[in-house]
């Protein structure tokens, strides 16, 4: 089922292209807005259905050669997702989910907070399941860094590119 807060604009077209990384396959999708999908995978054809799975209505574009630049930045920021970006990101969400993704991004790198630690930070009502759904939904990888985002216990739980994945950024980023 497709996430209301993600229905693309009427006409509106998505370009994409793929990348590799150390962590699997990149897609990178970009709307006129800047990034709006980076999945990391192991199938393209899996990646590319999940794309028009979170954009039902965009028209998508496959414009490798253009995005070169784009797709770069994003398989260096899979490889060293302590490292800023410059990316342009197109956040689509609801306002808890925005609001979630942008106290994602103000976690510096190396460290990690809880659902519940994120859930109480929020300038809105908010428990720690609404912040592991928001996770779930969020569509750009590593740029909204769901990944330093841990239980209570500071265990590792579940991540839509997979745990394995994400306990690999976490041990790129140094933390213990």
């Amino acid at each position: 089922m497709t996430n209301p807060s993600y229905e693309t604009i009427e006409g509106e077209t998505l370009r994409f292209g793929y990348g590799d990384a150390s962590l699997g396959t990149v897609l990178v999708a970009e709307s006129v807005r800047g990034v709006a999908a980076l999945f990391i995978g192991d199938d393209r054809t899996k990646l590319l259905r999940d794309l028009r799975d979170a954009f039902p209505h965009a028209q998508l574009i496959h414009y490798q050669e253009g995005l070169a630049q784009t797709i770069a930045k994003a398989a260096a920021l899979v490889d060293g997702p302590q490292v800023r970006t410059d990316l342009a990101l197109d956040l689509r969400g609801s306002p808890l989910e925005v609001a979630v993704w942008k106290a994602l991004q103000a976690i510096p790198a190396g460290e990690t907070r809880t659902y519940g630690a994120i859930a109480r930070s929020l300038p809105i009502a908010a428990t720690a399941q609404d912040v592991g759904a928001a996770c779930a939904a969020n569509r750009i990888a590593v740029a909204v860094p769901c990944h330093r985002v841990v239980k209570s216990d500071g265990s590792i739980s579940g991540y839509r590119w997979g745990v394995q994945r994400k306990r690999r950024l976490i041990n790129k980023e140094g933390v213990a």
